[in-house]
């Protein structure tokens, strides 16, 4: 049995070139970076340098790209001291943005005492950008969270739209970028975009690095104190290694974004068509199945399977060597069912198994005839 990999949403595959790069720079580059001596002033150099690269794919200033420990860290920077510090009072988002945005929302909400609104969704999960626009009409000062793709049912937000709406009502706009960065490519002076989150794993990058976009003269202030590593951000001894990883991540990912892209838009649409050949009734999430409305990189499909199988579904593809997932890998372990599929399906959907394959350059349509064949095993 040959493993078979379809969950790339949750972490991507280390590319063997990045392993290379950064075995290289932990034997070699192995000086504190705040040190004065030639082996810190090495390892700076290296970080100065990923950030010049990070900073040129998104035309943006270097001193604008901040490194932490990974999305999650780089939304609760921008939301927090966007409160705290930034005097805001408002904060629109939607129900189906990943947890780091929603629970850190929610604990502002509760702490700061700041007012949210949630801004409605079409039957497939997008953004109503004429409700979007009402609630912009406010004296508060505002902020608006809402993430460019879903990471669980792969749909596209218009980000240019909302990035001129928000300047059109002197509102703040961050964006979780977490599943499109290395993905799509963003050019920052044409999007009044002010915060950004995103995550060197989701491009096979390595674990425990990203990074946050800070539009300069945000007046945004440090979440970790401890040192003036980051221009003051975000006190840390710099993981260089990781740096350097994500710097060549991103790098390949973009010299080869559109081979690639090409080559797994393919193998989804290759996978749709098979479904919907071998199983009568399934259905696939929010606008998943729409190339022009969803990521290429991820297929929430609902199954018709009787509800008692559901549960075990997930199992029994792992049994068979298949990793997937029923939504985001951060909600792995709860009882409760797809936030995000919750705010889209109807009740009787609900009870049917839901799953999100996500995937990559290394997926084969070979790999696609197996998952369908332990399906239709099953089913």
């Amino acid at each position: 049995m040959k493993p078979v990999y379809f969950d790339s949403a949750a972490t991507t595959q280390l590319r063997p070139e990045i392993i290379e790069k950064m075995t290289q720079v932990m034997q070699q580059c192995y000086g504190n970076a705040s040190s004065t001596h030639s082996f810190g002033r090495s390892a700076k150099a290296m970080i100065e340098q990923a950030r010049k690269t990070v900073a040129k794919y998104l035309n943006v200033s270097a001193s604008e790209i901040v490194f932490t420990s990974g999305g999650t860290e780089a939304d609760n920077l921008a939301l927090l001291s966007a409160v705290r510090d930034l005097g805001v009072k408002k904060i629109i988002t939607s129900r189906i943005e990943h947890h780091a945005v929603l629970y850190t929302v929610q604990q502002l909400e509760k702490e700061y005492g700041i007012s949210v609104d949630y801004v409605d969704l079409d039957n497939a999960g997008h953004v109503d950008y004429n409700h979007l626009e009402t609630l912009l009409q406010s004296s508060q000062k505002t902020l608006v969270s809402l993430m460019h793709v879903n990471n669980e049912v792969g749909n596209i937000l218009d980000i240019a739209k909302v990035s001129k709406l928000c300047k059109a009502n002197n509102a703040m706009f961050h964006s979780d970028t977490v599943q499109s960065v290395g993905h799509y490519k963003l050019d920052l002076q044409e999007l009044a975009i002010d915060f950004m989150a995103v995550s060197g794993h989701k491009f096979h990058g390595p674990k425990g690095v990203g990074f946050a976009f800070i539009r300069k003269n945000s007046g945004l202030k440090p979440l970790i104190f401890g040192g003036e590593q980051e221009r003051g951000y975000r006190a840390g001894t710099e993981a260089v290694h990781n740096i350097v990883g994500l710097e060549e991540a991103l790098k390949l990912s973009y010299e080869n974004l559109e081979e690639e892209r090409a080559y797994i838009t393919d193998l989804k649409k290759y996978f749709i068509e098979k479904l919907v050949l071998n199983f009568s009734g399934v259905s696939f999430n929010g606008s998943c199945a729409d190339f022009d409305k969803s990521t290429y990189t991820v297929l929430n499909v609902c199954l018709p399977i009787a509800p008692e199988k559901g549960p075990i579904l997930l199992f029994q593809l792992d049994l068979k060597g298949i990793a997937c997932s029923k939504g985001s890998a951060c909600q792995s372990g709860s009882a409760q069912g797809s936030h995000v599929l919750s705010q889209i399906l109807s009740d009787e959907d609900m009870q049917k198994p839901s799953i999100r394959f996500s995937f990559s350059k290394y997926n084969t349509k070979e790999e696609i005839d197996y998952v369908i064949e332990v399906l239709k095993e099953f089913i």
